[in-house]
């Protein structure tokens, strides 16, 4: 059992012939004697004396020696030396009695709400920061010095606890002495009393310090829990304090751009007030400095706001994770599922390698140990790799790994109080921290080509304003001859205008817009996004890895058949469960033979895997979806497998029985093994060993069978299995055999076997070979409805899916032909049944044969990847079957270097042969995984994908995109947002660049023509940084369609900018420039107005003349904002746009604000006063509508010559992708 603080005496020798009952194990010949008319199969359970949960076996207060003077022979606990060191622990027995009725009335007065504890947060925190065995003692000792007092007249009895407390404290120190002057030698009397002690210790900290039951946990009652958190803390951090508003405004204001506006604007400023003639008054003449000065503000405003608002999404996205972030604890008897943040002080934490490996909080290991321990990788924290073993009595640091065993922990300290609570606090708190989950945006493709593409327009706009200024300057200074003094700063000023219209002011907000307007969208589509650049990666996705459980599964596990006792038993009635259907079968097996085989699930099973039934319905349930199936399937055929692994020696946890756990020896489930194995005492000695895992590992370690005329497994029963499990794999079902096999006494669990392997080719355990098959279960996991759907819309899109599973080959490709991975063509012609033995070559690959042909022996003996041998395979792979975790990190790795489609050759082979087109660029990989072990494949694959349900913290902390309903179509609709990031983009691109384009070429011919632009610098201000911006919002929430997954992936190195986009840019500015130039030399003529430039010089007013160009340009952008809705040349442009309100609203606002602008602007906006008349109106928005007949022009004209073969290039890729596609789909 579980030690805590006293410890009364062994049971009778009654008591315990009652306790092993239920421990008497069946053979194969008991069970042909059985009565096959009990079809319940009821384990017998017998009542075992049940001990206090507040006993502990303290020792005598007397030292060690004298303790040891009561050795007896024989420990039902241990054996040889370990069972002297337990009976001279048993010796104190009396006293223990006494002692263990106080501490029950002690833990009764004293844990009612609000209790004080003995010790502070300060001293536990110590302890974990200590890490000392001495340290754990120094904290009993302050506990029992600072208890309570009980009730009146117990006086004496809480002197004698502290007395055994002190015992306890003084041989710990002892041994921890001695061991740091001598070796202790492993297994010596000294080595398993010390460790004995260390349990004792770590089980008193919990029960009497702070009131928790290793069995039972704390209570889940708010008070207490809200007490706890007030007393101890609580395990949430402090969110990262945010930077300050005025800080994010400065960090603006850095932009080279804003400084060379705010130069602008202050020049401006001191021009115009101090270059004033004599009696000539300034009135409004600082008005446009001003203006430009007040744009920038605006601008610095408006980016400081989304950088503070960027922060508080942070903070939203990490509360999201941590709701995903979930671990096991015990509370009032029951393990439940709570949140890392509401994890307290005296939480019992259930912790196993498999799926629950990262630690939340500092803890202290419980006993008693189980049989194989528990490694941590402490690298995280400590940067040193080699695993750490630890035993009951040592502090497991939160924030490091478990990778090997199982175990249960009391939480000492919480949040800051714990050790990576500090440090994580202390990274919070310093200055040169940027902020975590948005950084590392810039390594993405898209970002990559924006930040190319910046500079180059930053490069172009340099050249041309350098070119405005010296040919102002020579045309001035040296034709005109005039004065330097007077015209310098009006040709700097001249130049700034042209680079401030060059440079696109608005694309950092587009882009930011963009991303977080999808990533939004997506968590409400159940996509949660850790990265932001994310998005528009998986937008790019050639390939998807995908899981079957879970993900294109409902992960809803159901055992739907058994083959046992020579007999196939599978239940084709859904409103029938497997038990119920073999309870009313003519040949259902033997009690005793269903008896065995709940046993052997009850006790092979891991114990966070829990199952709650009301009647026979299934009401919830933790832990693997697969037990949780054998679980239930054990309780329909009428056993409680609670109730059989309490009452089983050597795995029960409770109780009386819960001292003898050390006894049972744990083989945890590994990726490697494939299997999962606990051996458990037999009352006649030796060991029963309970096998599970899958059916050709298993099997293939059977010699026996469970019943039959012949108990040798020989061929023929063998072949009788596999094709059994053979048609269950058909139907989709998973497989799994159960096996058991008897040890002798002594048996050695660390011995390896000479011929048999595991499945990754490492030597298999001695004791789980010579099993006896005990039985074939059929476990079936039915489509999720919509993944047939997602699927085809992925070929359609020319995404590849490919299924990565650790089924067997037939189950593998039963999901994958359902799912509408696999397609008729992938099969052998003329074959009729959908099975792997029809696939055609490399189709389907089984993992040790994708290990073996990927992988070649370098001259040093070392495996090492073989590139050229993947990229054979690759191309027809879609099914990996019996794969590993390590198999997912090298199809991640393969996919993702490979350069096949360089090889025109192969491309033209495999064309030819196969009719497969190879994507014309490097493979863009998102992979799924659940696991710990699935965590170095989503680091590798360009997008990971963890499972928010059934995903373990590791596979969530390593991925990208967290899938928050464990759903592979919530995978398309993450492709789909991606590829609307991108086009909402490159929407905005074809907007601004063709803006800076007309801008830059009017703003250099004015600069030339008249050493002025006429569209003045405060102009091109309220169009870039104003008007852009919103547009950048317009275009940015423009939601996805349907049309997106129809279309093929974007090459990686392919340009944002396309060849259709320079036509449409250079189209539309063409157009704009031809009317912008007949304006500036034609409109005096054509509209009888005076030159702009004459009014402006010889009256010093705006004109009519320039405030026309003014109003004509941006009526031309507005329209043509339309006309960027459409990248590809649709002929409706209005496609669509009613069902964007926000993109209605802005265009609406923004003409409005024109007209504001024009009419009122006057000199701030550098507009003629009074605005323009009717007539030049309706010319203005005349020139803005001919921006739509243009673009169809555009279209036609870029039609015939793609026809014509002018672009031929850009076709061919098309087509070669488009091939990919219909070959997929097929």
């Amino acid at each position: 059992m579980v030690k805590t603080f006293m410890e009364v005496s062994p049971p009778a020798e009654s008591d315990a012939s009652s306790v092993d009952k239920s421990t008497e194990i069946m053979t194969a010949e008991s069970i042909d004697k059985d009565d096959e008319n009990n079809v319940d199969g009821a384990v017998d359970e017998t009542t075992s004396p049940q001990k206090s949960s507040l006993e502990i076996t303290l020792g005598d207060a007397s030292t060690p020696e004298a303790s040891a003077e009561s050795f007896s022979s024989k420990s039902p606990r241990m054996g040889g030396l370990a069972a002297a060191i337990d009976s001279s622990l048993r010796s104190i027995q009396s006293a223990g009695s006494v002692l263990s009725n106080m501490v029950n009335a002690f833990v009764q007065v004293h844990t009612a709400p609000k209790t004080p504890f003995p010790v502070t947060s300060k001293d536990l925190s110590d302890l974990s920061s200590d890490r000392t065995h001495q340290a754990l003692a120094r904290v009993l000792e302050k506990a029992a010095a600072n208890m309570p007092p009980c009730a009146p007249g117990e006086e004496e009895e809480l002197k004698s606890a502290r007395v055994k407390i002190e015992a306890l404290v003084k041989r710990i120190g002892t041994s921890e002495e001695e061991a740091g002057h001598e070796k202790v030698k492993s297994g010596s009397m000294k080595e398993l009393q010390r460790a004995h002690d260390l349990e004792c210790a770590a089980n008193a900290l919990a029960t009497v310090i702070l009131r928790s039951k290793p069995e039972d946990g704390i209570t889940n009652d708010a008070v207490d829990i809200e007490f706890r958190r007030e007393t101890f803390g609580t395990n949430a951090i402090a969110d990262k304090k945010l930077d300050s508003f005025l800080k994010l405004c400065w960090n603006a204001v850095q932009d080279f751009v804003l400084i060379m506006l705010i130069v602008l604007g202050i020049i401006g400023l001191v021009v115009e007030t101090t270059t004033l003639k004599d009696g000539e008054k300034c009135g409004a003449c600082w008005l446009e400095g001003f203006a430009i000065l007040l744009s920038v503000c605006i601008v610095v405003l408006v980016t400081a706001s989304i950088d503070y608002a960027k922060q508080f999404a942070f903070i939203r996205l990490t509360r999201s994770l941590h709701e995903t972030n979930t671990k096991a604890v015990v509370r009032n008897g029951h393990q439940m599922s709570v949140t890392d943040d509401d994890i307290v002080v005296g939480d019992i934490l259930s912790v196993n390698a498999h799926n629950l490996a990262s630690i939340p909080a500092d803890c202290i290991l419980l006993g008693p140990p189980i049989s194989g321990g528990l490694k941590m990788d402490e690298s995280s924290l400590t940067g040193e790799s080699k695993l750490i073993s630890k035993k009951p009595g040592d502090v497991v640091l939160s924030g490091t790994t478990a990778v090997q065993g199982s175990a249960k922990m009391l939480v000492i300290a919480v949040g800051i109080n714990s050790v990576a609570g500090k440090i994580k606090a202390h990274v919070y708190d310093s200055t040169d921290h940027d902020g975590d989950g948005l950084d590392g945006d810039d390594d993405s493709p898209l970002f990559v080509k924006l930040e190319k593409i910046a500079k180059q327009i930053g490069i172009a706009g340099t050249v041309a304003a350098l070119l405005s200024f010296v040919v102002n300057c020579i045309k001035g200074f040296v034709f005109q001859g005039l004065s330097p003094k007077e015209y310098i700063i009006e040709y700097i000023v001249v130049a700034i205008t042209v680079l401030a219209v060059a440079v696109p002011e608005g694309l950092p907000l587009a882009v930011t817009l963009a991303l977080a307007f999808s990533s939004n969208k997506m968590m409400k589509e159940q996509n949660l996004v850790k990265h932001l650049d994310a998005c528009e990666t998986m937008g790019c996705a050639t390939t998807i890895c995908t899981d079957k459980t879970g993900t294109l599964t409902s992960n809803k596990m159901t055992a739907r058949s058994i083959y046992t006792n020579g007999t196939d038993f599978s239940c084709n009635d859904p409103s029938l469960s497997l038990g119920d259907f073999i309870k009313v079968s003519p040949d259902r097996p033997k009690a005793s033979i269903l008896t065995l085989i709940t046993t052997l699930i009850a006790v092979d099973t891991m114990d966070e895997t829990t199952v709650e039934f009301e009647g026979n319905k299934l009401t919830s349930s933790t832990g693997n979806p697969t037990e949780v199936a054998l679980l239930a399937f054990a309780h329909s055929l009428g056993e409680d497998c609670q109730d059989l692994r309490d009452s089983t020696r050597g795995r029960s946890l409770k109780g009386a029985l819960a001292e003898f756990l050390v006894e049972g020896k744990q083989i945890e489930f590994s990726s490697a093994r494939k299997m999962m194995s606990w051996a458990i005492p037999k009352v006649e000695g030796g060991y029963r060993i309970y096998c599970k895992g899958a059916s050709e590992v298993v099997l293939a370690r059977c010699t026996h069978q469970l019943t039959g005329s012949t108990p040798e497994l020989d061929d023929e029963a063998r072949q009788r299995i596999l094709g059994v499990g053979e048609a269950y794999n058909r139907r989709g079902m998973r497989t799994l055999v159960l096996a058991y096999r008897d040890l002798p006494e002594g048996a050695d669990f660390d011995a390896k076997s000479a011929n048999i392997l595991n499945a990754d080719g490492t030597e298999a355990l001695e004791v789980e070979t010579n099993l006896t098959f005990a039985g074939l279960v059929g476990i079936e996991d039915p489509l999720r409805p919509e993944v047939q759907g997602a699927i085809k819309q992925c070929y359609e899109a020319g995404i590849d899916v490919r299924l990565v599973t650790g089924d067997s080959p037939n189950t593998a490709v039963s999901i994958a032909y359902q799912a509408g991975i696999l397609k008729d063509f992938h099969f052998l012609d003329g074959s009729d049944e959908k099975i792997a033995a029809n696939l055609k070559s490399n189709v389907l690959m089984e993992g040790k044969v994708f290990r073996r042909k990927v992988y070649k022996i370098d001259d040093d003996g070392e495996k090492e990847f073989d590139q050229t041998a993947f990229d054979k395979i690759w191309p027809h792979l879609r099914v990996l079957a019996r794969s590993s975790p390590d198999d997912k990190l090298t199809l991640a790795h393969g996919l993702n270097q490979s350069t096949l489609y360089t090889d025109k050759h192969a491309c033209q082979k495999l064309k030819a042969e196969d009719q497969i087109a190879v994507f014309p660029d490097r493979q863009v990989v998102a992979m799924t995984g659940d696991g710990t072990n699935d965590a170095p494949a989503l680091k590798r694959a360009d997008i990971g994908f963890a499972m928010g349900i059934a995903g373990t913290q590791i596979a969530k902390d390593a991925a990208d995109i967290i899938l928050l309903d464990d759903n592979f179509a919530s995978i398309v609709t993450a492709a789909k947002w991606g590829r609307n990031v991108y086009a909402s983009i490159q929407k905005f691109l074809q907007f601004q660049l063709t803006v800076n384009i007309s801008a830059v070429v009017t703003a250099l011919v004015g600069s030339f023509a008249f050493a002025k632009s006429p569209l003045a610098a405060i102009q091109m201000l309220w169009v870039n940084l104003i008007m852009d911006s919103l547009a950048s919002l317009a275009l940015a929430s423009e939601p996805p369609t349907d049309e997106l997954l129809r279309r093929n992936p974007v090459n990686r190195s392919k340009s944002i900018v396309t060849v259709r986009m320079w036509a449409n840019m250079l189209g539309q500015a063409a157009y704009q420039l031809t009317i912008i130039m007949f304006l500036l030399f034609g409109g005096p003529r054509v509209f009888g107005f005076p030159p702009g430039d004459q009014v402006e010089r010889e009256e010093g007013i705006n004109s009519e003349h320039y405030t026309f160009i003014f109003n004509s340009f941006v009526w031309m952008q507005l329209f043509n904002e339309v006309n960027a809705r459409s990248l590809n040349g649709e002929i409706n442009v209005f496609s669509g746009m009613l069902l964007n309100p926000l993109f209605c609203g802005i265009l609406l606002i923004t003409a409005i604000l024109q007209v504001i602008m024009v009419e009122f602007g006057g000199k701030a906006l550098h507009v003629a006063d009074g605005g323009l008349n009717g007539e030049l109106w309706g010319w203005s928005l005349l020139f803005g509508v001919g921006s739509l007949p243009i673009q169809q022009i555009i279209n036609i004209l870029f039609g015939q010559c793609k026809d014509a073969g002018v672009d031929g290039r850009v076709p061919s890729r098309i087509k070669s992708s488009r091939r990919l596609s219909m070959r997929t789909v097929r």
